[in-house]
């Protein structure tokens, strides 16, 4: 087993190229919309674990993408990331009052506000990768678009959004609550992994063991969630906990207990670094990130 990656660091450079970028995409307006963005800059700049981005990154450098490029996609993902959570942070949703650490973009600002937030930066996800600054390829690019809409959409994360409403009350099985995180969680992993293949032209071998360790991954992060949920520290993960069990809603933690749903996630890692084998050091950053997913204590 190679040496671990200290993941911090590498974290809190994306963070900050990722800052950077959006600080300079969403410059405020001195007219009627300068609200608007700086509810926009509310939710996406700054706080985060980045998770998403330093996972296009990682899978980017595999096939020695242009970082610049990596970046540009990065961004667009943490887009969409970020629209999800201000629109599930609504009344109508979720209903929370602390993300990041800090207030909800709709008690910051207001509801109509968080809607318009969540609806632009959306938007500006695909713009990001429509453009040619992202590749010159205009088959990649629409490529990126289709599967990063597959990923956000009802096959993806906004699926699984509604099998989580309706998880409310009602009493899920193991099969049901996979699915569902799956799609929530586990379809914009999946296209963050699959990102620097696209972008790379990889082989569709090389792209199925990005699937594979992203699959595995993605549940392993859920899994991890549902212990911090039950285990953690409200100010380190910056938002209300235990909501879920509140709620009555089936996690991995009330369905398998915190001892099995903890070595379920330990083997998926396992599964997930063992995806990578044929890759070298190239993949070390891949394989950090897997064990600092359930390692993290927020």
């Amino acid at each position: 087993m190679r040496a671990s990656i200290a993941l911090k660091p590498v974290l809190d450079a994306i963070g900050e190229q990722i800052d950077a970028r959006f600080d300079r995409l969403l410059q405020v307006p001195e007219d009627p919309r300068a609200r608007l963005y700086e509810a926009m800059r509310h939710a996406i700049i700054g706080g985060g674990k980045r998770m998403r981005p330093l996972l296009v990154v990682a899978s980017c450098d595999l096939f020695h993408v242009d970082r610049e490029r990596a970046l540009r996609v990065a961004m667009a993902i943490e887009a969409v990331h970020c629209y999800s959570l201000v629109h599930d942070d609504l009344p109508c949703m979720d209903d929370d009052d602390l993300r990041r650490g800090k207030p909800t973009v709709h008690k910051a600002f207001d509801e109509a506000t968080a809607v318009l937030t969540g609806d632009a930066l959306y938007a500006i996800a695909f713009e990001l990768l429509a453009d040619e600054a992202a590749h010159e390829d205009p088959f990649v690019r629409a490529e990126l678009v289709l599967e990063l809409a597959r990923a956000s959409g009802p096959s993806g994360m906004a699926g699984g959004q509604a099998m989580d409403l309706a998880a409310e009350g009602a009493r899920f099985d193991l099969p049901t609550t996979t699915r569902l995180q799956q799609l929530k969680t586990g379809a914009l992993i999946g296209f963050s992994c699959e990102a620097g293949a696209i972008m790379g032209k990889a082989a569709p071998p090389i792209r199925m063991k990005l699937k594979g360790y992203a699959r595995d991954l993605g549940l392993a992060f859920q899994i991890a969630d549902d212990l911090l949920d039950v285990e953690g520290d409200p100010e380190a993960a910056g938002k209300a906990l235990r909501k879920d069990e509140a709620r009555g809603k089936s996690t991995f933690v009330s369905l398998l207990g915190v001892e099995r749903a903890r070595a379920q996630a330990e083997m998926l890692i396992d599964q997930a670094i063992g995806h990578l084998h044929g890759f070298g050091a190239e993949a070390d950053l891949l394989r950090a990130v897997a064990r600092f997913a359930i390692e993290r204590d927020h």
